[in-house]
């Protein structure tokens, strides 16, 4: 039980650490994007903190609903993308990440709006921990793909003709499945990677697919937390 308890506090500890790197790209005036997830939550919060001490005039444009209400409990002002479609920063974390920096982002369910946000940005920094840093993508964790609910049967069919295992994210505490900030469903797509980029294109081409969680060729900067430092990756 210690040891679990200490890997969760250098995780935590290494969390914070890369959000302190994250923010130093923040300037004065910067409209940015807010990711979802626990280490993006360091990031919004460091965000509020400059806000308040530094009085710098910043907007974000939140990817989801957790980081809505965390960036307004922050004090960050917030605006839109239809407001300002061109982002100077995006902020956000992964599920797994390769040293090409291609990712597999989603587990939260906010993989759509997070693309969206990502592809809006002039820079996108990843924050992230060491377990999250992999080899190969999709090596014991799935690929989750945003389906429009009356598509789901049928895109689990086609995703099955290609070699994948959709299986249907259900709600913790709830009953069902799992509904997306955009009213959509997650599959958990169990499938070989390979090739990133075809695999995105291979799974968006089939109709009802939303969108995939593989994020390639979007992040600029990866900061990466050890138990005692931080790595930085950078687009080659």
């Amino acid at each position: 039980m210690k040891a679990k308890h200490n890997r969760v506090d250098w995780i935590e500890a290494a969390k914070k650490r890369v959000a302190l790197e994250a923010v130093k790209h923040v300037k004065n005036g910067y409209i940015i994007g807010l990711g979802s997830g626990t280490t993006a939550s360091y990031a919004i919060k460091e965000i509020g903190k400059i806000i308040r001490q530094k009085k710098w005039n910043i907007l974000g444009v939140p990817s989801s609903h957790q980081a809505f209400l965390l960036a307004v409990e922050c004090g960050i002002p917030l605006t839109t993308l239809n407001e300002h479609p061109r982002l100077d920063l995006t902020i956000d974390g992964a599920d797994q990440i390769d040293k090409d920096l291609n990712m597999i982002k989603g587990m939260g369910g906010a993989l759509a709006r997070e693309k969206v946000v990502a592809l809006a940005s002039k820079q996108n920094v990843i924050v992230t921990d060491e377990t999250k840093l992999v080899k190969k993508l999709g090596v014991n964790h799935a690929v989750p793909v945003e389906v429009l609910p009356f598509a789901v049967v049928t895109v689990s069919s086609k995703i099955r003709e290609i070699g994948g295992k959709p299986i249907l994210r259900v709600g913790e505490g709830k009953a069902g499945p799992v509904v997306t900030d955009n009213g959509n469903f997650i599959l958990d797509v169990w499938v070989p990677v390979g090739n990133p980029k075809e695999l995105n294109m291979k799974l968006k081409s089939i109709p009802g697919v939303v969108e995939t969680g593989l994020f390639v060729g979007i992040a600029d900067i990866a900061y990466v937390g050890t138990q005692n430092t931080v790595k930085r990756f950078s687009k080659q």
